[in-house]
């Protein structure tokens, strides 16, 4: 039996990783052990640890890291704390494999910890690009730290290669988040509407928008203020806005979401949605708005279009039904009017994703089912140098 923990620190994480998460619960060949930390255990990112549980997970160890600040410094002080508890953790319970998802602060802090105590690091989605966000460099160093690399697309294989990792532990399997919409059994219409309380006579749009962290937290201020500004101009459409994540700035980003929707009936704001209604949400809206992943991985599945705002997802592979718009008001009003055009919702609904077939879950556990002898797994990587091989 292979001892495998897997990280969650966030709603959108939890959402891609429960696929993956279902086929190791239920195979005898692994006994999975959930680690549960960040925003998943905060009061005011709507304690979805509870989620979790409700799915009927059992959670190993559960880590509170985030302060009640907003700013860089308590970013990384939280890093400091999810250090320290995890690596008791480890040193106490030594999983043969440590799997994480993505580019947070709180995965690079744990995946530290793991690194620390030898245990094998299992990445999910190196080698993507989002150059606006401080992800960028924690995502390129997750790789650095990792042993076994699941890509989404053969271009991110290449640049996980690129970065010194040897073709033979660099797999390409797709997103995860494609095989949740073929798998996960969605509200009907008329049950979404009823259950976040819209009217099903008018069209509604789904709104994320998260701090750009290469950014100053004034600039971040008058984005968010932009995209609210534009909203004014359709108030005709109902607009879903599920709160931003646990990053520096988000809490400002969130104060002036709540204070909009107070004062503008057509608006509601979530701490989170969960993974059924958020993906319901996005089967049955006219489009999608800011700058979440999920308007990049998932949207194009459901024939919907996205309006990316701003530099956060800038460098991502992107379907047909992407559009793309600066964090002004203007700009923002321009690519709502061309999103919910009849021309651009036929190229939205034609979009092919490019991010895989939804088998995903799958193909990861075949090759997870491949690695014959633990014990002699080799962490003393050798630097794999496209130079010299070319040369």
């Amino acid at each position: 039996m292979i001892n495998i923990a897997v990280l969650t620190a966030t709603r959108a994480e939890y959402g891609l990783l429960k696929p993956l998460l279902s086929r190791l619960k239920e195979d005898s060949m692994f006994n999975l052990k959930l680690l549960v930390t960040g925003a998943h255990l905060s009061p005011e990112f709507g304690l979805t640890y509870k989620e979790i549980e409700k799915d009927g997970y059992f959670i190993d160890k559960k880590v509170e890291m985030l302060l009640s600040s907003d700013s860089s410094a308590s970013i990384s002080k939280s890093m400091g704390l999810a250090l320290i508890g995890f690596a008791e953790y480890f040193s106490q319970y030594r999983p043969d494999f440590l799997l994480v998802l993505g580019d947070r602060y709180e995965t690079l802090a744990v995946a530290l910890a793991a690194m620390n105590e030898n245990i094998p690091i299992i990445h999910l989605y190196g080698g993507e690009k989002t150059e606006g966000a401080v992800d960028e460099s924690i995502r390129h160093s997750l790789t650095k730290l990792s042993y076994l690399h699941f890509t989404s697309t053969e271009e991110y294989k290449n640049r996980v290669i690129q970065l010194g990792e040897h073709p033979d532990r660099v797999k390409v399997v797709g997103g995860l988040g494609i095989e949740n919409i073929q798998n996960e059994s969605l509200l009907s219409k008329d049950s979404f509407f009823e259950d976040v309380n819209i009217s099903p006579d008018k069209p509604y749009a789904m709104v994320t928008f998260h701090p750009v962290t290469l950014e100053e937290g004034n600039k971040v201020e008058n984005q968010i203020r932009s995209l609210l500004s534009a909203m004014n101009y359709f108030p005709n459409i109902q607009f879903l806005i599920t709160k931003a994540n646990a990053d520096a700035h988000g809490r400002i980003i969130n104060q002036l979401i709540d204070h909009y929707v107070e004062q503008n009936s057509h608006a509601m704001a979530f701490k989170s949605l969960g993974v059924k209604r958020y993906l319901s949400g996005l089967k049955y809206a006219s489009f999608v708005l800011g700058n979440s992943s999920s308007g990049i991985l998932e949207a194009p599945s459901f024939g919907v279009p996205t309006i990316n705002i701003g530099d956060r997802q800038k460098g991502r592979i992107q379907a047909e039904s992407i559009i793309n718009c600066m964090p002004k008001v203007d700009s923002i009003k321009h690519a709502i009017e061309q999103a919910i055009s009849p021309e651009f919702q036929l190229i939205a609904e034609q979009a092919n994703n490019p991010y895989g077939d939804g088998n995903t879950s799958e193909k990861i556990i075949k090759v997870l089912k491949e690695i014959e002898n633990i014990e002699i797994f080799d962490l003393k990587k050798s630097f794999y140098d496209l130079g010299e091989i070319n040369g």
